[in-house]
């Protein structure tokens, strides 16, 4: 929570000052911003890496002939940066293209039938270049705020991936995502906040592992890995 709280405060002063404005001019701030056919901006953000896993329950020489089972702990705040390119479709939508980079981990612990973790867990680094492109669904404006809808497709290229993770993943990956937000429009330009989901769509996991004996069990424990992250992400348009 101690990362969010300067987050938390940052965005009540913003909309203290936005009401304070609201009552001094009574008048909407940007009126004209939504006719613009063409728009770009940046993008701020925290989130947090997930994955799906999916053990096989394999039993092998090379995990003493006992099952291991892994499981997501420890999850970790990451951050993420990026360019917004906003094309309005019509009133209500846009399609909105947000390339970008994502910094972040996750542990993964080896737990044996007999509930007995791993000392270790396994820590996977990711840097994910993204290309989200997305449809942006709008409400009606109400003064200065207008809630919006926004869903579609983000390829990922992960630059991080390394044989020292003792678990080795594929570097390509898709992912559908869908979230919501709100537009707050200030004096002199458009700050939103969103919550969203991206669900991974292929599975990362390499059956090829490390080529390290002692890795082995843990390419063969998993069936399959998929790749999720959730964001929060704060834009200025």
């Amino acid at each position: 929570m101690k990362h969010f709280l300067p987050i938390i405060l940052g965005l009540m002063l913003i909309l203290s000052a936005n009401a304070q404005n609201i009552k001094k001019k009574g008048v909407p701030n940007l009126p004209e911003f939504d006719e613009k056919p063409l728009h770009f901006g940046f993008l701020l953000g925290l989130n947090v890496m997930d994955f799906a896993l999916h053990n096989s329950g394999a039993i092998t020489s090379e995990n003493g002939n006992v099952p291991l089972y892994g499981d997501l702990i420890n999850y970790q705040p990451g951050i993420n940066i990026g360019i917004v390119s906003n094309l309005r479709l019509n009133k209500w939508f846009d399609l909105r293209f947000l390339p970008g980079i994502s910094f972040g981990q996750r542990n993964i612990v080896f737990i044996n039938e007999n509930g007995v973790a791993e000392e270790n867990p396994l820590e996977i680094k990711s840097t994910f270049i993204e290309f989200p492109l997305l449809i942006k669904y709008s409400s009606a404006r109400a003064h200065n705020f207008k809630p919006y809808l926004v869903g579609g497709v983000n390829g990922r290229l992960d630059l991080a991936k390394s044989r020292k993770d003792r678990l080795v993943l594929r570097s390509l990956d898709a992912a559908l995502e869908a979230g919501v937000g709100i537009d707050m429009y200030l004096n002199y330009f458009r700050f939103s906040t969103e919550i969203k989901a991206s669900y991974g769509l292929f599975n990362v996991l390499n059956p090829n592992g490390t080529g390290e004996v002692e890795d082995v069990k843990y390419t063969q424990a998993l069936d399959k890995l998929t790749s999720n992250i959730f964001h929060l992400t704060f834009y200025f348009e």
